[in-house]
């Protein structure tokens, strides 16, 4: 793949009146040093407001009850994770895939079936054979997705990656030979490993803080490589990319390619973390809840996979206590319209607005320089 930039001289900006501002940042102490590149990409990408969000979900099993810990924090990261496969894809990408819930269930199903499980169908492989495993089918199939959805476009892709993600469901449903049928698999627990038992609540959560914090990391770094900025330019114009010697049908498999181990992460978490896997796990409901997840926090940056999925996940978990558990949907989709209608950027979008509007600096950008006679 070409991965050369091609430099455009800068237009000149009209005068409009006003002095422009310019934010501070501080001083790069690596930028002239022969420090590791990993330390200068944290240099670059961390802030103050990453430390105390760090700070805070590292905290907060401890200070938390095992209910706020497990069933919404850790289960908050997992959807997060797969939500941000999502995110990067149309994001980044301009592609809108309905898979990624499916690309997960084929990782959580490869661990069912290759590993340990109440169902005698199951393999019994060790964990870290299972793990990588799981993990490779999943962005081979994702691979093998993309192949057959980049060459379309918009709805079409949707459409594409709906019926995939429909099909899978029907496999799953009616194979009895090695997805078991409806009953799926049990018991498919975490492993013990140094004496742990990965399936208590505060092991549990650092592991799926760990594997998000990865992926979180993994696409900060990635969007800013030469692979990440080709893509980005295939999104806004593919054709013009196609021109300057770009594949652009290259870039977007191997988009989907990393989407299929962000998706395949949270599904080996997701299976774990219900101790099960079924045909419910994929089901359309689900793809579709994975879209507004992604939607809800905004996907022009990878934080709103995770702010979609905590506010789905409170949802779901306290709002049955006010409605009824069957009118859920309603809510949901009460929710996720208000957030098109008024912020169509997600929640990060809203509070863009809210601090260009009422942010400190409000007062210096919009105030008009007076000039001289």
């Amino acid at each position: 793949m070409n991965t050369g930039l091609v430099a455009s001289a800068p237009r000149p900006l009209p005068s409009t009146g006003r002095t422009p501002t310019r934010a501070a940042t501080a001083p790069d102490p690596y930028a002239d040093s022969n420090a590791p590149r990993w330390l200068k990409f944290l240099w670059r990408t961390l802030s103050a407001r990453h430390v105390f969000v760090l700070l805070g979900v590292l905290l907060l099993p401890f200070v938390a009850t095992p209910f706020l810990t497990y069933q919404v924090a850790a289960q908050s990261l997992i959807f997060g994770l797969i939500a941000l496969s999502l995110s990067f894809l149309a994001g980044y990408g301009g592609m809108v895939s309905l898979a990624q819930m499916s690309v997960a269930g084929m990782a959580g199903y490869a661990v069912a079936v290759l590993g340990v499980s109440g169902t005698a169908t199951s393999l019994g492989w060790a964990w870290w054979v299972v793990v990588p495993a799981a993990l490779l089918i999943a962005v081979i199939c994702s691979t093998l997705i993309g192949w057959l959805s980049v060459r379309t476009d918009g709805i079409y892709t949707i459409m594409i990656t709906l019926a995939i993600g429909v099909a899978f469901y029907y496999l799953v449903l009616q194979n009895y030979t090695v997805f078991n049928g409806f009953q799926g698999f049990q018991k498919v627990y975490p492993p013990e490993v140094l004496g742990l038992n990965w399936r208590d609540p505060l092991p549990f959560y650092f592991l799926s803080l760990l594997c998000a914090m990865s992926g979180y990391l993994f696409i900060q770094w990635l969007v800013r490589t030469p692979f990440g900025i080709a893509l980005q330019g295939t999104r806004d114009n593919a054709r013009r990319m196609a021109s300057l010697g770009f594949n652009v049908t290259a870039h977007r498999v191997a988009a989907y390619a990393v989407s299929g181990l962000l998706a395949g992460v949270g599904g080996v978490l997701l299976v774990w973390y219900n101790g099960l896997i079924t045909p419910g796990s994929v089901g359309t409901g689900w793809l579709i809840n994975v879209l507004v997840i992604a939607v809800l926090g905004g996907m022009k940056h990878p934080i709103g996979a995770f702010l979609g999925a905590i506010v789905f996940i409170l949802l779901q978990t306290f709002a049955i206590d006010v409605i009824d558990r069957e009118r859920f949907n309603l809510v949901i989709g009460g929710v996720f319209l208000a957030i098109v209608l008024f912020s169509p950027d997600g929640l990060l979008g809203l509070w863009t607005t809210l601090r260009s509007r009422f942010g400190p600096n409000q007062a210096l950008t919009s105030t008009p320089v007076r000039r001289q006679p």
